[in-house]
């Protein structure tokens, strides 16, 4: 089974910079590994992206994370692996991908939540970070990249 199209960085090579600044930003260090790819992998399941997720559980292993963990995710809620900033990622993920049942994605108290786990600095760069896997997110669900083959192959 192949992608749907050609790598989008290719027909767009515009997107290399930008895609590169972001994943500066991010990777600044202000921002534990951790939250947010504990993040990423959780938005993959939300989207239904096995592209994101297989991406996400591999950085996540090579980050040391454990299997039990990664396997946790869809279930943070009720898994007793978690830390608090770790929990406030992964809600502000689901805040963002989730329809909101009273109308509101990201309310106050989550806000709020967030910003008792994270400084400043900390808090923009997870809030830009769930803004990128938002953007990659719409490419793979699209574009439908194969999963869990050597970044040449993954695009048509």
């Amino acid at each position: 089974m192949g992608s749907r199209m050609s790598n989008p960085t290719v027909l767009v090579p515009e997107l290399i910079p930008v895609a590169g600044a972001l994943a500066k930003a991010t990777g600044s260090g202000s921002l534990p590994e951790g939250p947010m790819g504990l993040a990423g992998l959780r938005i993959g399941q939300i989207v239904g992206s096995t592209y994101l997720i297989i991406r996400s559980t591999e950085a996540l292993r090579k980050a040391g994370e454990t299997e039990e963990r990664i396997a946790a995710v869809v279930s943070w809620r009720n898994a007793p692996y978690f830390t608090g900033a770790e929990r406030a990622a992964l809600a502000l993920a689901e805040g963002v991908f989730l329809p909101a049942a009273g109308g509101e994605r990201v309310s106050d108290a989550l806000y709020a939540e967030a910003a008792e786990h994270f400084d400043e600095k900390a808090l923009a760069t997870l809030m830009i970070g769930i803004g990128q896997v938002a953007f990659w997110s719409a490419v793979a669900v699209i574009g439908k990249p194969v999963p869990g083959v050597a970044d040449e192959e993954t695009w048509r």
